[in-house]
């Protein structure tokens, strides 16, 4: 169970350090590549594998005069590599570099996102299974409908966490791609395969065809696909919080000892945790929406896009692991109330066979129109005045015209709602 969530995993991912040491590694990789083609003398791609580096206090310091972040970048290389830093960066522009290590970062924080999608279903799974036959309320529009299971409930959101993880991967393909072509992609002075080395070091595909930037369309795929998870996420745990409504209490997320509910009524137990994830799904939609408009630029670039998504996309990948992290302690410490289910499921006394009463009679060859009305009648007066259905039934001489006080005992029973659970595990591979 994840008791709490911490950054690090995520967070270093996004870290300046960690940025700036990818891209001193695409840099790096360039020049091997320019070394196996003769440009760059073998003594001097040794002095610069042996020399770069970097401080991140100075990149800064130099970025506050040149006001460009690569060119500091370089600059701060070189003084710790010397003569040889000459080699480093030819025949690249800024984005070359750019692109190439957001490409790695959206990679490598996908794979994160992927455990934790991993992590959620296991969860959900368990829970699934322990209460395959866990009889509670279908509601729809709110209101009661038919008997189901609350297994059957966690086995939805188990196949929904199976569609959110293929489009993670598929998403995660789709942004796996680095270019270094030059100024508008057209390689006038960086020989192709230096991109072809260096995108098979880094675990990347070349992009096929590119401008001075990767298109923002990939990005743009990323993003709503992390704003789809996190609007699942959001899905159940409004549904969390709907079944801990008092007037329900069929579950209700962790409340940890010495948590407070209220700072006035002692004795509230809110679903904050859920409210939050609920809440947070809000901000990814924005981003993703920020991400859609990110799509159309100028000609081969214009700069745009670049100051929005160095906000949205560390934002939405920390977000979504945090939800996640939340959501699936959520899950692994929820409070299930069988009872209270049960208590539920028999408040309507009965009405929830009131389909399978109508059903019976069209079986017996009354007309459906009239089997609704015998049935509805029926079904109006006990809401109304609180006696069973079932009693109700027995002394409608209509309907016991067609069907024998036998035949209507064995309608009220709710195995029947049960029967196909078993085949609809074995499809979703829930067995």
């Amino acid at each position: 169970m994840i008791e709490r969530y911490t950054l690090p995993e995520m967070g270093k991912i996004w870290a300046p350090e960690h940025k700036f040491r990818t891209w001193l590694a695409i840099e790096i990789y360039a020049c091997e590549a320019w070394a196996e083609l003769g440009r760059i003398p073998p003594a001097a791609l040794e002095e610069i594998r042996a020399k770069a580096g970097f401080d991140v206090d100075r990149i800064d310091a130099i970025e506050a005069t040149t006001r460009h972040d690569v060119l500091a970048f370089l600059t701060a290389v070189a003084e710790k590599v010397g003569d040889a830093s000459k080699y480093i960066h030819l025949g690249m522009t800024s984005s070359d570099v750019l692109d190439t290590a957001l490409a790695v970062q959206m990679r490598d924080a996908a794979d994160l996102l992927l455990q934790r999608l991993r992590d959620l279903r296991t969860e959900l799974v368990q829970k699934a299974r322990q209460h395959k036959y866990t009889l509670m309320i279908g509601r729809t529009h709110g209101v009661h409908a038919e008997p189901t299971t609350f297994g059957l409930k966690m086995a939805l959101w188990v196949l929904e966490v199976d569609r959110n993880l293929t489009r993670l991967e598929q998403a995660r393909e789709m942004i796996s791609v680095g270019k270094i072509s030059g100024a508008v992609g057209t390689f006038a002075n960086v020989n192709p395969r230096v991109e072809e080395h260096v995108c098979r070091r880094l675990g990347l595909q070349p992009a096929t065809v590119s401008t001075q930037i990767i298109q923002r369309d990939r990005h743009a795929q990323y993003l709503t696909t992390l704003a789809v998870i996190g609007s699942s996420l959001e899905k159940m745990a409004t549904e969390i919080r709907n079944l801990q409504r008092t007037d329900i209490l069929e579950v209700e997320e962790p409340f940890a000892k010495g948590q407070k509910g209220s700072s006035a009524m002692p004795h509230k137990r809110n679903p904050i945790m859920c409210e939050r994830v609920a809440g947070l799904a809000r901000v990814l939609r924005g981003n993703a929406l920020a991400a859609l408009e990110n799509v159309a630029l100028w000609h081969e670039r214009d700069l745009t896009h670049s100051s929005v998504e160095r906000v949205i996309i560390p934002d939405s990948t920390i977000l979504l692991d945090y939800m996640l992290a939340k959501f699936t302690a959520i899950i692994a410490g929820l409070n299930v109330y069988p009872e209270n289910m049960r208590r539920n499921l028999e408040a309507t006394h009965g009405l929830v066979f009131s389909q399978r009463l109508l059903l019976a009679l069209v079986n017996k060859g009354v007309l459906r129109e009239t089997a609704y009305t015998w049935v509805q009648r029926n079904a109006m007066q006990a809401w109304q005045s609180h006696q069973p259905f079932k009693d109700l039934i027995l002394k409608d001489q209509d309907i016991t015209g067609h069907l024998n006080s036998r035949e209507i005992e064995a309608l009220f029973d709710y195995d029947y709602h049960l029967r196909h659970v078993d085949y609809i595990y074995r499809r979703a591979g829930l067995e």
